[in-house]
């Protein structure tokens, strides 16, 4: 019997030891495991504060539409005759002419 009980002793040393230090090694890794948690948490935090923050487009209201040119007819008028002399001149060809005097009358 005293065999037994030194083996039963030494079986409950052992696995008390074996407890032991299973626990101190839990402890230390997630002491550790913590530790890089936050080390990861702190670059995250970093990152999203460096990343450029965008504003709301902020949109322009439509103001008044702009008012028509006022037409000048004595200068179209003026511009018109001039064309005229150059074609009768034989400057200008009748082709010419009728694109020049859509461009004045037009635009």
């Amino acid at each position: 019997m005293p065999g037994l009980i030194r083996g039963v002793a030494r079986t409950a040393v052992v696995a008390g030891t074996a407890t032991a230090v299973s626990g101190r090694v839990q402890r230390r890794q997630q002491g550790r495991w913590a530790a890089q948690e936050q080390q990861q948490q702190a670059q995250y935090q970093q990152q999203y504060e460096q990343q450029p923050q965008y504003e709301e487009p902020q949109y322009a209201q439509p103001g008044p539409p702009p008012a028509a040119a006022p037409v000048d007819t004595d200068s179209k008028i003026d511009q018109l005759k001039e064309l005229g002399a150059l074609r009768d001149s034989g400057v200008l060809t009748e082709a010419e002419f009728a694109v020049e005097k859509n461009k004045i009358l037009n635009g």
